[in-house]
């Protein structure tokens, strides 16, 4: 499918260099079209999008909610455009902290109620807005200004935690595959009811890297297997993209911890756990889409 030349993410954002949030953002416009309202909590993206309105860069409507409320402010959005008979598309945009920490619960209630949106969480796995501090998306062995010394934990796992609830349609993508990302969208809002996205955001100052470098960190992220692309509609699970390649053949995962600064600190047993839980997970999703689990 070709994307559109209509641009909704105008150029007078405050992002920094290299922004993932407002890469992603462009595609999920794009693919959403005109008819859009996005609800953006506490995030980069509230900041980005610049003082309204002199300078604005949204072309589309925006609510600017509170962190815990994004996805219970959507719900009684898309009812009452239903109640109305409009179609409007009702996308939650939002960063890891407001979905897989501070958001859950109205992201859960939400999802339960089985209320007619796109839940998208840009996920640089961290609280960037407020200066890098550890999230429930930080994954072991990164350095954060609240992990100093590298995280302890794992990184909590969202999409299963989403695919409990059996939304309609579920999907993962990537800020350095935005054809994949808009294919994704636009599916996604031609289903009623609710949808979710899980979009890999890396970050250049919070995970340390080059600005130049955000598209390249996203491709290593999905060749070493530490992201997989897919697609899970009503139940039914289907690798897309790149993943295809990476669930028969990967990287080792230091290729892509050893070009961030975050991952300084990492340790030798921390990296193989880290190979370890990738090639674990590799192998559940293969058995998912085998049918045999």
């Amino acid at each position: 499918m070709a994307i559109p030349d209509e641009e909704f993410l105008l150029k007078t954002t405050s992002a920094c260099a290299g922004c993932p949030s407002s890469l992603i953002l462009r595609y999920v416009t794009k693919a959403a079209g005109a008819d859009t309202v996005l609800v953006i909590p506490a995030c980069c993206t509230s900041v980005i999008q610049g003082v309204y309105p002199p300078t604005t860069a949204m072309n589309l409507p925006v609510y600017n909610v509170a962190f815990a409320s994004a996805a219970a402010v959507a719900s009684g959005m898309s009812e009452a455009f239903r109640a109305e008979g409009r179609k409007t598309n009702v996308i939650c945009y939002a960063g890891d902290g407001g979905t897989i920490d501070i958001g859950i619960q109205a992201l859960s209630g939400a999802l339960e109620r089985g209320t007619d949106f796109l839940y998208i969480c840009y996920d640089n796995e961290a609280y960037s807005n407020t200066g890098m501090q550890r999230s429930g998306a930080t994954p072991l062995g990164a350095m954060t200004t609240t992990t100093p010394g590298g995280k302890k934990d794992h990184k909590k796992d969202l999409d299963a935690i989403v695919a409990a609830h059996n939304p309609v349609y579920q999907a993962t993508a990537c800020a350095a595959y935005p054809q994949d990302l808009y294919n994704k969208v636009e599916k996604a809002l031609s289903i009623p009811g609710p949808k979710f996205m899980h979009v890999l955001a890396p970050c250049p100052p919070g995970w340390r890297f080059p600005s130049e470098k955000t598209v390249e960190m996203g491709k290593l992220a999905v060749k070493a297997g530490l992201w997989v692309l897919y697609e899970r509609e009503n139940g039914k699970l289907t690798i897309t993209g790149a993943s295809k390649a990476a669930m028969k053949k990967r990287i080792p995962v230091e290729d892509y911890l050893s070009v961030q600064g975050r991952f300084r600190k990492i340790t030798p047993e921390e990296t193989t756990e880290v190979q370890k839980t990738v090639d674990d997970m590799i192998a559940r999703l293969q058995r998912e889409v085998d049918g045999i689990c």
